[in-house]
């Protein structure tokens, strides 16, 4: 995976509230046929790994999840996040029922991450424009069946270095995501294939979660629901 961009969130992060020394936080992603993990403590300690399970994602997540972390242990934790979907129903519910499971019994703040806001914050950087004063909206397609397409709209503050929804995470028939692309009129249409892109989003969902984390959100693991389509 391509180096952590130094751009405007690392200049804010830097500057703002961070975890205590020792402590880090743990992100998951599995709404695909791989499993990605990530753990950081947002300063000198950052590691991530990748595994194409498949359909052996349930048998293989948990010693994957006890052997990545060490040599931390779970009391080292100070937030969890997880990819909610869009994408395979298999995984997505075997991650959000892991990550809701792990922050019942550590007690923690859970923080539920779309696919879609991840890969649209992990893109952000190819869709900045010169204008740095203007915002940026990232539309991102997902294939989903019958014909029909995940799609969300996202606009990224270039100066606050923030993200909101302007269309929220759906199932459309082809004509009525096209309108909506002509509607909101997108700076980047980004279009997910087939190929598995966990490593990128598993690195922005965590990323995201540390930004509302600063801002003082403490998410109950009770809060995060799967987004099935």
């Amino acid at each position: 995976m391509p180096p952590i961009e130094k751009d405007l969130l690392y200049t804010r992060l830097s500057e703002a509230i961070n975890l205590a020394p020792g402590t880090y936080a743990l992100g998951l992603h599995t709404t695909q046929s791989e499993l990605g993990l990530r753990l950081t403590n947002f300063s000198n300690d950052c590691r991530y790994q990748v595994w194409t399970l498949g359909r052996g994602l349930s048998t293989h997540l948990h010693s994957h999840l006890a052997e990545f972390i060490l040599p931390q242990q779970w009391s080292a934790l100070s937030f969890l996040a997880v990819a909610t979907g869009p994408g395979s129903f298999t995984g997505t519910r075997i991650g959000v029922v892991t990550a809701r499971t792990l922050a019942q019994q550590l007690n923690l703040p859970l923080f539920p991450i779309s696919t879609t806001a991840a890969l649209a914050w992990a893109h952000r950087v190819a869709a900045k424009t010169l204008e740095t004063n203007l915002p940026l909206r990232i539309a991102v397609e997902m294939p989903a069946q019958r014909g029909e397409v995940f799609g969300a709209i996202y606009e990224i503050d270039q100066i606050e270095a923030s993200l909101s929804p302007v269309l929220a995470d759906g199932r459309f028939a082809l004509e009525v995501w096209q309108q909506h692309l002509e509607n909101f009129q997108p700076t980047k249409h980004l279009q997910v294939d087939a190929d598995p892109h966990t490593k990128i989003a598993c690195q922005a969902l965590l990323d995201l979660a540390f930004l509302r984390w600063q801002q003082g959100e403490r998410p109950p693991w009770s809060a995060t629901l799967p987004f099935y389509g």
